[in-house]
């Protein structure tokens, strides 16, 4: 799983959009398989498609650099 899946699948629900539908909105290409496959943690869209994915589910797309390093310093957020 990646963390991109978790979220896209959570809101989506919230949202009450199929996987199909949620393509048709994004702009994914291959339709509800694509959508599909980046739920199931199988594809890693790119930053162009989470934005879109995210305006498709009425969301704001956040990056968070993070590491699993003791020693590295604290990140924020970026909006």
């Amino acid at each position: 799983m990646n963390d991109t899946a978790d979220p896209v699948r959570f809101w989506r629900g919230q949202r009450s959009r199929s996987q199909a539908r949620l393509a048709e909105l994004a702009g994914t290409g291959t339709g509800q398989a694509a959508t599909s496959r980046i739920e199931s943690g199988r594809d890693q869209p790119t930053p162009a498609l989470l934005e879109r994915i995210a305006s498709a589910l009425d969301c704001q797309l956040r990056v968070t650099f993070t590491s699993d390093s003791k020693a590295a310093p604290q990140t924020d957020s970026i909006a």
